[in-house]
């Protein structure tokens, strides 16, 4: 008797495992973004959900579920925020031409206009940024808005926060937030000191929402510091050692960083503003006037994407900016797994003739991108892409340049999750003398770099890496 009754019982089980796979294979017909990926995930979830159903929970859905942004036309008190900001940066627009890359990105994909009146400096390496990021933390005398994806407990992470509980004993408001997955290494205590000093401090929260409990693939990759609504700085390093380059594992640090001042802080403040609304529900009160800190200054755009925006807003402005490039394209880049619209404008900008050259670590941080990037290999080749490994430690900037004219410097890597499941902030800046500065920049990486043989390169390789490379480029949603 009690075999039968285990036997109808595990027959229960199987069936109702095999109704959720049923189940979830709809969902993904319906709602994954890509053909090709919504039928892997219907095979694999009838054929094996058993693992595929919690993995469908954790890496199955593209769109980040109650996260709204702020809109200046709408009525909530963080709808008036954006109301009262974006009217206070309309007199210092930029009028572009229809020709300038902006243009698309400023009517249709940005919150924000691009403003004039901006000064951009490069900071290259953790050599400029951390002095930067310590000496925007001294001038503050309002309060500090902080966001960084990573932050390590260790020399330069325990420095950081010490200084900036330091500001809130004195008397700033220290707002910082984090994101859990980056910081998962984090002891729970390493924040106490800047809590007890009165800072606040809090987590993302991804995984906030009946909706997100499960949904670990969405991250905040952002890096951002503000300074009283005056000064910002932005880019690619997070708070560690490693950013600094005093890790033998990956040796000299090679990485980006900007500091802005002008009305392009009050455009940056927005995100970070958001951000703390859905981790808070709270509404911040900031400096929301902006000012020149030029005459005319830099025109800069910020751009902020995210997997809450109705349109793939970063995938988007790639691609316009892919497509506006005449003469040259230079883009650097940790991780390269582009998905196919961004990879055929690549592909059509060089066979336009722009000299389009991509920048890539020689040596990995993470194997499933680094393995990735190998299987765009003879895509590559085939269109007359000239492709670079940076041998002189590890690479981890995110900039590109187009032509003459326009330079974009922030956390976006070329690769999918960066256009579809994080969130993430650059800085767009049309200005001759700063796009100067960033081809003289690039150009001394390039030297560093060793050129890849794209037809022979990867062909030599063996039978199990080549195996290796295409797992891993079937992986590339979950990066």
């Amino acid at each position: 008797m009690w075999l039968e009754q285990l036997t109808r019982l595990w027959g229960a089980h199987l069936a109702l495992i095999h109704g959720l796979g049923l189940l979830h294979a709809v969902h993904a017909v319906l709602k994954v973004r890509s053909p090709q990926g919504a039928i892997g995930w219907a095979l694999a979830l009838v054929s094996f959900p058993y693992a595929a159903v919690p993995l469908y929970w954790v890496f199955g859905r593209s769109k980040f579920i109650g996260y709204r942004h702020a809109r200046p036309e709408l009525d909530t008190p963080l709808d008036r925020v954006a109301a009262a900001a974006f009217a206070a940066l309309t007199p210092l627009r930029t009028n572009l031409s229809p020709e300038t890359p902006l243009t698309l990105l400023r009517h249709t994909l940005t919150l924000f206009p691009a403003t004039r009146g901006n000064d951009v400096a490069l900071l290259r390496d953790g050599a400029e940024t951390f002095p930067s990021l310590y000496h925007a933390i001294e001038q503050a005398g309002q309060y500090l808005l902080v966001q960084f994806f990573i932050v390590r407990d260790d020399r330069i992470g325990r420095e950081f926060v010490q200084r900036l509980a330091t500001k809130a004993r004195a008397g700033v408001r220290v707002y910082f937030l984090f994101d859990e997955v980056g910081c998962h290494a984090l002891p729970r205590t390493f924040f106490d000191e800047l809590r007890a000093a009165g800072a606040r401090v809090e987590p993302f929260r991804t995984t906030r929402g009946r909706g997100n409990r499960f949904q670990i693939n969405f991250r905040n990759h952002r890096k951002l510091l503000i300074a009283d609504g005056r000064l910002a700085l932005t880019g690619g390093l997070n708070v560690g050692v490693e950013y600094n380059g005093e890790m033998a594992r990956f040796g000299p640090w090679r990485d980006t960083h900007v500091r802005v001042n002008g009305p392009a802080v009050q455009a940056l403040q927005m995100p970070f503003v958001e951000d703390w609304h859905w981790a808070t529900g709270e509404v911040l009160e900031l400096n929301w006037q902006p000012a020149l800190a030029a005459t005319p200054g830099m025109t800069v755009q910020v751009l902020a994407t995210g997997p809450a925006d109705d349109l793939d807003i970063c995938a988007l402005a790639f691609l316009r900016l892919i497509n506006s490039a005449r003469q040259r394209l230079w883009l650097a880049s940790p991780y390269f797994v582009p998905d196919p619209a961004v990879l055929a404008a690549l592909q059509l900008a060089a066979l336009r003739g722009v000299e389009v050259r991509l920048m890539l670590p020689d040596r990995p941080d993470h194997w499933l991108p680094y393995l990735s990037s190998f299987s765009y290999y003879d895509a590559l080749a085939q269109a007359g892409i000239e492709v670079y490994r940076y041998t002189a430690g590890f690479l981890h900037q995110k900039v590109a340049l187009v032509d003459d004219e326009l330079a974009s410097v922030g956390s976006i890597n070329v690769d999918y999750r960066s256009f579809h499941l994080n969130f993430e902030l650059a800085l767009l800046v049309a200005d001759t003398d700063f796009t100067r500065n960033v081809a003289v920049m690039l150009e001394a990486d390039f030297a560093r770099c060793r050129r890849v043989e794209l037809a022979t390169e990867y062909a030599r390789q063996p039978w199990w890496f080549k195996a290796a490379v295409r797992v891993a480029r079937l992986l590339s949603p979950v990066q």
